[in-house]
């Protein structure tokens, strides 16, 4: 018996196209490589060179900052409020003893994080408005975070403020979040994968900023301490812990040394700051000897030229013409 005639087939899809094996374990690859090539052109498009990395915090939220008043998030970076009796007591609770113990313990830290806030947002401003001095044909030292709130909109939002370009590099969690408001919008990022992101955190790096925070800031700052350490890094990063109380309450690294985990010479891999202007002066210290190192070889590399252009870089295309004919 005769095989009944096919129905009439629709074109595949392209194979860049097609969800279904881009989302699948064999096309992994694809995914991890979006993710370095994809920030890689944003980043020469708007004429980035390098970074100062903020981490800290991301377990809290302004509330109204003048007042120092905060809200604690369910987890960290989320959207979602934590369940009212984790909050921090408000005054009229403190006042009339309706707040538990434990509210009163987290209204004293609160005003202490709601300090860092103030302090992540004043010293990203100085950086930012001196960076923005700097001579060259890219933005230098641009303020970079996590792209949530907490300490990371505190580091965007000074950095908006003085009028500069600045980073967010977000990630996908399985809970509702969200961007903060102050990240540039041509350079707010997200990532599926947190080596991705770690990447691009150390990559573009000159020096690092850690506030206070938890289990993301201390995995963070020890993996570009242990960059720095192994000499992985190709070139001197300027490591400074802010808030030198909170950071000597929770770690003691001296320990580390004196049981022979690490060397003496390793403790000199950063540098403690407890306010702003202390840590703008270290931070502009370490990076004004990378700037000599810089401004020597493009001299010897690069026209000289003044001034950052205010449209962004052309593509690849754009400068060597198409290469092949486009896809229809």
């Amino acid at each position: 018996m005769p095989r009944k005639s096919p129905e009439p087939l629709y074109p595949a899809p392209l194979a860049y196209q097609n969800q279904d094996f881009l989302g699948s374990p064999d096309g992994r690859v694809f995914r991890v490589l979006a993710e370095y090539q994809e920030p890689m052109t944003r980043f020469r498009k708007e004429r980035i060179q390098d970074t100062v990395v903020f981490f800290g915090s991301a377990r809290f939220r302004a509330l109204d900052v003048a007042s120092h008043e905060l809200e604690l998030l369910e987890n960290t970076g989320s959207c979602k409020p934590a369940p009212a009796d984790q909050q921090p007591a408000r005054p009229h609770e403190v006042e009339s003893g309706a707040a538990t113990e434990q509210q009163q313990r987290l209204a004293e830290a609160a005003v202490e994080m709601a300090q860092y806030y103030e302090d992540a947002r004043t010293l990203a401003g100085l950086v930012s408005r001196w960076a923005m001095t700097l001579p060259g044909r890219r933005h230098r030292y641009v303020i970079t975070s996590g792209g949530g709130p907490g300490i990371m909109e505190a580091a965007n939002r000074g950095a908006y403020e003085a009028g500069a370009k600045t980073i967010g590099l977000n990630i996908k969690l399985p809970f509702e979040q969200m961007p903060n408001p102050y990240i540039t919008p041509d350079l707010n990022f997200e990532f599926h994968y947190f080596f991705m992101r770690k990447f691009w955190f150390a990559y573009l790096a000159k020096a690092l900023v850690v506030f206070p925070g938890g289990f993301g800031t201390l995995d963070e700052m020890f993996e570009v301490l242990t960059l720095a350490q192994t000499h992985k890094l190709a070139k001197k990063i300027t490591v400074l812990i802010y808030g030198s109380s909170y950071w000597k309450s929770v770690l003691n690294l001296d320990i580390l040394a004196d049981k022979g985990a690490i060397s003496r010479k390793d403790l000199e891999l950063f540098q403690f700051a407890d306010t702003p202007q202390e840590a703008f002066e270290l931070l502009k210290a370490g990076l004004m000897e990378d700037l000599q190192l810089q401004a020597a070889w493009d001299r010897e590399h690069l026209p000289q030229a003044e001034g950052i252009p205010p449209e962004p870089a052309p593509d690849a295309q754009t400068v060597l013409g198409p290469d092949i004919a486009k896809t229809r």
